[in-house]
This record gives structure tokens, C-alpha cells and sequence, in this order.
């Protein structure tokens, strides 16, 4: 989990290769009209996002209905979010946040190419990010750490039934 250009698409399919379980991208579970307002350079609303929200959950509970693990890549910026996403799925849900400064996430978003996200988002991004409380099953890692390393961190951590 994570604003845009964290790194968590490519943690969510190194960790899926490895773990060689499903791995879902949240981008792919936005409606049209979610995408077509991203794209023209507005941010999302909640009432945008339930619906994304429920679909991507919804997923993630059949996955590890089915296979007993899944990891998906997805924003869920605020704790009502993550809340939602853990009710929709119907299985604990760990959280890993991977944490960094605009200037970082900045950087990764101007060498990005062929997303519908524009950069100029970012900073509506940073400021809904509501970090995971300590009473949230989630991990906090430095975006800057190479991928092996995020996903050997998650590995480490206690086992779940599904990696956002």
C-alpha cells in the first residue's frame, strides 16, 4: 500500500512470483469513470473508491479461498479504506506501507510511462495517506529498499492470508 510511485506494484509481483500465489493490481479493479477522472488530473473521492474497493476485496477473498494466499498492490490511503478492503475480502489482511518522502515518490513517477495516473496527483495522495496505527496488522518499510529486501522484511513478518 502506498501513494503513487511507492514501489508497491513491483513489490506485489516480486512477492506473488516468489510466494507464487495471486497477485492482483488494484489500478486493474477502477471502473471507467475512476480512470477517465484520474487520467484528466482529479483525485478520487470516497464514494469513488468503494466500489473499486469492494471489487479488489472481493477478489482477494476468493484467491485465498481458493489458494490460502494472495498479494495485491493498492493504494488504500486511509484507514476506512483498508477497513473496507479487509470486510469485502472476508480474511485478515496484512498491510504493508512502503513509506518515503515526496522527493522519492516524485522521482519514480517522472521515469514512469503509459500509467493513466498523472504526477500532479501525488500530492493529494500524500495528504489523504493516513499511516496504519499500531492496532493495524500492518508493516512500514522505506520505499528505497531494493525488492529483495521489501520482500524478504514481509517474509519475515507474521503470516497472513493476504499482503496489500
Amino acid at each position: 500500500m502506498g501513494v503513487c510511485g511507492c514501489g508497491k506494484s513491483t513489490l506485489m509481483r516480486h512477492l506473488a512470483d516468489r510466494l507464487d500465489c495471486a497477485g492482483f493490481e488494484g489500478d486493474a479493479f477502477h471502473g471507467e469513470a475512476n480512470v477517465a477522472k484520474m487520467r484528466a488530473g482529479h483525485p478520487l473521492d470516497d464514494a469513488d473508491r468503494w466500489p473499486w474497493l469492494d471489487r479488489l476485496g472481493a477478489a482477494i477473498g476468493a484467491a485465498v479461498q481458493r489458494d490460502g494466499l494472495a498479494i495485491a498492490a493498492c493504494s488504500a490511503l486511509k484507514r476506512s479504506y483498508r477497513e473496507r478492503l479487509e470486510q469485502a475480502a472476508g480474511v485478515p489482511l496484512l498491510f504493508v506501507l512502503l513509506d518515503g518522502d515526496r522527493a522519492a515518490f516524485a522521482k519514480r513517477l517522472a521515469r514512469r510511462r503509459g500509467h493513466y495516473m498523472p504526477p500532479s496527483l501525488l500530492d493529494s495522495q500524500l495528504a489523504t495517506l493516513e499511516r496504519p496505527t499500531p492496532d493495524e496488522n500492518a508493516l512500514v518499510l522505506p520505499c528505497t529498499w531494493p525488492v529483495g529486501r521489501l520482500s524478504a522484511a514481509v517474509s519475515e513478518h507474521t503470516p497472513s492470508e493476504a499482503i496489500i
